[in-house]
């Protein structure tokens, strides 16, 4: 497969292809006919919807090719793009992946194609807005992870908030309006000061002709901002990620906007958008300013609210009456064992941090999924409605048990090896925080459990309950992908980690080189 993908040159025009195929889905998804009814009024077609479905399938093929012609052995970036975009203002057009870009990218094009069937039947009213919508919302979030300018950075993390502020806003529900303002203020605010931060470190690194330089490349080369400086530079971009992220405290935005999306919204918003923040981290606040990251209270500050994230999140998860807000606040949960995992720094930890990302979003998107399916059902999302309704609908529940114990992180599943090598690579770093961790895999069971016995396997005691459909063809087309998807990465996870290590390496090596820490392997570079 890789000769052949050689062959045709993939590598030379993969990325470009995959930012706009998108947008040129997006033009089409509008231009699509509309149907007339007979009282001649307009009506939504369903040709949007297929538009939709086939280009994300198209997206997907494309990126695919990644797989193979990605090699692991190496820390340099690959399938690079570089040209002029802004010369007066130093802005290039730059993309480019390694190792961890890779896995977020194939897990983006992977998640768009199962939304849209998510909303198959949900979305009825202003179909090819949302769609096209959709579609935007991709270009951006795949810009993000391409993005070696940072300038160009910053410009797509801006285009991917403004597709899901309307897809909460039109498609959401009763408190649309509330969660998707709220969602917009506290993503886009954190974000001018990133803004800002980028702007000073563009005009420190001028070029020859005087004209700034946001290189990713360059800055890593100039050297290490160090003192004062640094500190400001990296709370700037700190501040816009741990919002993302969301870290405790600043998470209070997310279970408003997960629980009004439509959806697709909540899938994307958990499988993809969240990880965000912790890529940034990982991409830019640790390697361009290691001394600040590594601060001893800088560093001890970050993982304890990380470890606060993961008790808090699951504590508020256990209580929580309306399903889709316990997944929510599930995530505030997980994502906290990905900060964790990054801030200890250990390969362990980071590959363990990256393969939490990977599997938060495969399985909190198919439990948002899932969710959404019995909400379509019985128009209500509070867990005493229901009550063994295992034996209504035993596809749905055999598939709702599964995906749930895999968010737990039962042995076997995705979530047991991302949360376990989290735990094992930061106790070799912080013990105490990484035993106090491990409580946050009791709680989820204790809240995941609970949820599902209410939902269940309690008396059928509801004769609202006695009728509801089980699952159709079209959604468990849509959650086999997601319940192999679980099964590979809990039985077989070597191929994705060895695609990860090179990347995760450099990271830690690059910043104990700057900190003075001991580094715990080899890699390549410091081979040289």
């Amino acid at each position: 497969m890789a000769a052949f993908l050689d062959s045709i040159g993939y590598n030379d025009w993969v990325l470009p292809a995959l930012l706009i195929i998108p947008l040129v889905g997006a033009l089409l998804v509008l231009l699509a006919p509309v149907r007339t009814a007979t009282e001649g009024t307009a009506v939504e077609s369903p040709a949007a919807r297929q538009i939709a479905l086939w280009l994300f399938l198209l997206e997907f093929i494309v990126s695919l090719g990644l797989w193979w012609s990605f090699n692991p052995d190496s820390t340099a970036w690959q399938a690079t793009v570089d040209m002029q975009w802004i010369p007066s203002w130093g802005v290039r057009f730059t993309l480019g992946i390694d190792g961890i870009a890779l896995m977020m990218i194939l897990l983006t094009t992977f998640i768009m194609p199962l939304s849209v069937l998510g909303s198959w039947t949900s979305i009825r009213t202003k179909v090819r807005s949302y769609y096209a919508l959709l579609l935007i919302l991709t270009s951006g979030m795949l810009g993000v992870f391409l993005a070696r300018d940072l300038f160009l950075f910053y410009v797509f993390w801006e285009v991917m908030l403004v597709p899901m502020y309307f897809i909460i806003g039109i498609w959401g529900g009763e408190r649309r309006i509330y969660a998707s303002i709220k969602f917009f203020i506290y993503t886009f605010l954190p974000s001018l000061l990133m803004l800002v931060a980028i702007i000073y470190m563009g005009l420190q690194l001028r070029s020859q002709t005087g004209t700034p330089d946001f290189s990713y490349d360059h800055l890593l080369a100039a050297g290490k901002l160090t003192g004062r400086a640094a500190l400001w530079l990296f709370a700037a971009f700190s501040f816009a990620f741990a919002v993302k992220v969301p870290m405790f405290p600043f998470h209070t935005w997310l279970p408003d906007a997960h629980v009004e999306a439509p959806t697709a919204g909540s899938v994307i918003l958990a499988g993809i958008m969240l990880k965000m923040g912790t890529f940034g981290f990982l991409r830019f606040a640790l390697p361009l300013f290691p001394g600040a990251a590594m601060n001893p209270t800088v560093r001890m500050i970050i993982l304890i609210l990380a470890v606060i994230g993961i008790i808090y999140g699951a504590l508020v998860a256990m209580v929580q009456p309306d399903f889709k807000k316990l997944v929510a606040y599930s995530s505030v949960s997980h994502l906290g064992f990905v900060m964790l995992g990054i801030f200890a720094l250990t390969l362990q930890s980071v590959q363990g941090a990256l393969m939490v990302m990977i599997n938060h979003g495969i399985s909190t998107g198919a439990l948002f999924l899932l969710v959404g399916m019995i909400y379509e059902r019985r128009h209500t999302r509070l867990i005493d409605s229901y009550g063994g309704i295992a034996r209504v609908v035993p596809m749905f529940a055999a598939v709702l048990t599964f995906v749930s114990l895999s968010s737990i992180g039962l042995p076997g599943t995705n979530g047991f090896v991302g949360e376990f090598l989290v735990l094992i690579g930061s106790y070799r770093t912080y013990p105490v925080l990484a035993v106090i961790s491990a409580t946050g895999v009791i709680f989820a069971a204790a809240y995941l459990l609970w949820a599902i016995q209410r939902i269940l396997f309690n008396p059928l005691d509801k004769p609202e309950n006695a009728h509801v459909p089980d699952l159709n063809k079209r959604e468990l087309a849509l959650l086999i992908p997601l319940i192999a998807a679980i099964i590979w990465l809990g039985v077989y996870p070597a191929p994705v980690l060895r695609r990860m290590e090179s990347s995760a390496q450099l990271l830690v090596n690059r910043v104990n080189g700057v900190t003075g820490n001991v580094a715990t392997l080899n890699t390549a570079e410091a081979a040289r």
